[in-house]
């Protein structure tokens, strides 16, 4: 079995673990001001954080480039109506509001983290070839 586990760089661990958490209904499965792993309901991890300049990563020493360039954080859910409500209550920006993607031909909306993250939230699918 292969799995990932992206791992993000924050400027604050502490602050956006939080915040992923009111957002997703995930937990903190480790917890700290350097790294944070965010886990779902069935402790299945979602993604890691991680302090800019910690630890000596070469990818995460300089906290001035622009944040998340060539990635996109797609998530595919069950929860997305949840989700864009959690945003609303924390009357939270999004870029797009939930909409059918031509591309995938789901639901789908989209936003950027507070660290500048771009995020995709979609309905739950299987990829079909």
């Amino acid at each position: 079995m292969t799995k990932l586990d992206p791992i993000i760089a924050v400027k604050d661990v502490e602050v956006s673990s939080k915040w992923y958490q009111t957002v997703f209904g995930v937990k903190s499965k480790h917890g700290g001001k350097e790294f944070d792993i965010l886990v779902a309901e069935n402790d299945e991890i979602l993604f890691c954080l991680h302090k800019w300049g910690e630890h000596d990563h070469p990818t995460m020493q300089t906290s001035n480039m622009t944040t998340g360039n060539g990635l996109i954080l797609y998530f595919r859910t069950e929860n997305i109506e949840q989700i864009r409500e959690n945003l609303r209550d924390l009357d939270y920006d999004v870029e797009t509001e939930i909409e059918l993607s031509p591309n995938s031909r789901r639901k789908e909306f989209s936003f950027r983290d507070p660290n500048g993250y771009y995020i995709t939230i979609a309905e739950f699918h299987k990829y079909e070839g």
